[in-house]
């Protein structure tokens, strides 16, 4: 298996596929890049060089003890960059990795992106603070890991259906790719999803957001009820000098399978504009 070895000798598997214009995926918390590879597929066929790589603690990359913080894996993230001598990527991150995204932009300067693509983005800020009234309050983050740190596949198992919004009449999606899908998290390091989620919720990209000077879309779920999408999406667009928001009227947060077709040809369109 193709591997990437970073800094402190953690090992991150990747996928390279097609040839033309780069695109590198982020993948979001809990699963691996297997996530993006109904993208990849269509994406890789009409032309582009698809890379998708599992963060440290997911899929078949190393489970180190730390590292979870967003500067080290914006760092894992410049790495592959670098490694794959890749020039002017568009970056594609779902929730979790929009982060990634971000701050590999605020540490590493843009001088290899040319776009950004940032999907139901975990984005501006996620916590509760007394200059950000609508974020997510903190106990209600210590639910959630108190569950993990006990019987994390029951958790996963429990918001698979809202994540996809499996009961929604407007979304199709099979029992058979909810469950693939609930499977992927299987490989993850529980100790990654709790330090990954400190990081998630209490970094402020409010500054670094103004920063970005590459064009981003944006594209979010109307109907996104683990990253709302006046929160996150529409507040992310705001920030970033040059964007464009996308909404997906009612659709949910994992809109990489619920709207596949229509997520992969906005961003083809995007890519190759």
């Amino acid at each position: 298996m193709p591997h990437i070895t970073v800094s402190d000798n953690v090992d991150l598997y990747y996928r390279d596929w097609g040839a033309g214009a780069p695109v590198l995926f982020t993948h979001t918390w809990a699963l691996s890049s297997a996530m993006w590879q109904y993208q990849a597929t269509q994406l890789a066929g009409q032309g582009l060089r698809c890379i998708t790589y599992d963060r440290r603690g997911h899929g078949r990359s190393d489970q180190p003890w730390d590292g979870y913080d967003l500067d080290t894996l914006a760092d894992d993230l410049a790495t592959v960059i670098e490694r794959l001598d890749l020039h002017e990527v568009t970056l594609v991150g779902h929730s979790t990795g929009t982060a990634e995204v971000v701050r590999y932009l605020a540490r590493h300067g843009s001088h290899r992106v040319a776009k950004i693509a940032l999907v139901s983005s975990a984005l501006p800020f996620m916590l509760q603070t007394p200059d950000n009234p609508d974020g997510i309050p903190m106990a209600a983050w210590e639910e959630m890991r108190a569950q993990w740190r006990v019987d994390f596949p029951a958790w996963v198992h429990e918001v698979a259906d809202p994540l996809f919004a499996v009961d929604s009449p407007e979304n199709s999606i099979s029992r058979a790719l909810v469950e693939w899908s609930v499977a992927d998290s299987n490989a993850v390091s529980v100790k990654a999803m709790l330090d990954l989620s400190h990081a998630v919720a209490e970094t402020d990209h409010r500054a670094d957001l103004r920063r970005i000077d590459v064009p981003a879309l944006v594209i979010h779920g109307g109907a996104d009820g683990f990253n709302p999408v006046q929160l996150c999406g529409e507040a992310t667009a705001d920030l970033i000098p040059d964007s464009r928001l996308k909404v997906y009227e009612n659709a949910p947060h994992g809109l990489y399978l619920t709207h596949m077709d229509q997520l992969t040809a906005d961003l083809l369109e995007f890519i190759k504009s």
